[in-house]
């Protein structure tokens, strides 16, 4: 197989995994979207946390566009969510398939008649720290990708936003988390590793009530490096909380396994 090709459906598959990848309940703080100049970093991370969602399952579906710079894609899916436990997606008659568990990353490809299996080494080698489902989780649903509470953060305002930026310097990459004062959900977050020149940037355009609780509506992930972008545009539609719900996954006999390197990341 072109080792170039091969890069690009392995890219395709694996950042779609990673952009389709909350028990106590409490109390939500709604805003009027005015920002508040007097507030503390310490009390906008905490208005974040009273924010967050609560659920045991998600579906609906969901519009992706993908592009590597090259060449776009365009697919719709169904999605499912089963809180801390699984994240499911279908395209249309099956085709593609992708099943994503705390400690599984796993995909397949009728078209291609291919399939990867394996676990979040990947995406941990990709951004230089260690990822999980829970960071995945939290993208979708548009909270912090890591705990704010473990470090200290200095506030200012941009775009009409909460900034925060840690007070020192994380270890191997750079933070910075941008948080809407309507609903404390997160506006943007960026990590970037300027010594292999690496940006992940995600962009939470709009948001939307489904039920008693906000989700977003629409955002967009890019994957920068000195070589590349690779975009993602997601959009959420009809979706639903709490329905029951299966996850069935299988993969077919006879697949070609894709086995990732470095490089192909």
């Amino acid at each position: 197989m072109d080792l170039q090709l091969m890069r690009s459906r392995t890219g395709v598959g694996f950042m779609v995994i990673l952009c389709l990848v909350l028990s106590c309940k409490s109390a939500k703080v709604i805003g009027d979207g005015s920002i508040d100049e007097k507030l503390s970093a310490k009390n906008v991370i905490r208005k974040h946390y009273q924010n967050q969602t609560n659920f045991n399952t998600l579906s609906g579906k969901a519009k992706i566009d993908y592009s590597d710079g090259e060449s776009t894609q365009s697919v719709n899916v169904s999605l499912r969510i089963q809180k801390d436990k699984a994240i499911w997606m279908s395209a249309p008659l099956g085709l593609v398939k992708a099943y994503i568990t705390p400690t599984r990353v796993s995909f397949y490809n009728k078209l291609q008649n291919e399939y990867f299996d394996g676990d979040f080494s990947y995406l941990s080698e990709l951004l230089g720290t260690e990822l999980n489902f829970d960071n995945v989780q939290n993208l979708l649903l548009g909270h912090a990708l890591f705990d704010l509470r473990k470090e200290k953060y200095d506030v200012s305002i941009a775009r009409a936003n909460y900034q925060l930026k840690p007070k020192q310097a994380l270890p191997v990459f750079k933070a910075l988390f941008q948080v809407e004062p309507t609903n404390f959900k997160i506006a943007a977050q960026q990590l970037s590793q300027p010594s292999k020149r690496r940006i992940l940037e995600i962009d939470y355009k709009d948001y939307q009530k489904v039920s008693a609780w906000i989700l977003p509506k629409r955002l967009t992930v890019a994957a920068i490096d000195s070589a590349h972008t690779n975009s993602i545009d997601i959009e959420y539609r009809n979706m639903e909380f709490n329905k029951q719900l299966n996850f069935p996954y299988k993969i077919p006999k006879g697949f070609t396994e894709i086995v990732l390197n470095k490089n192909d990341i």
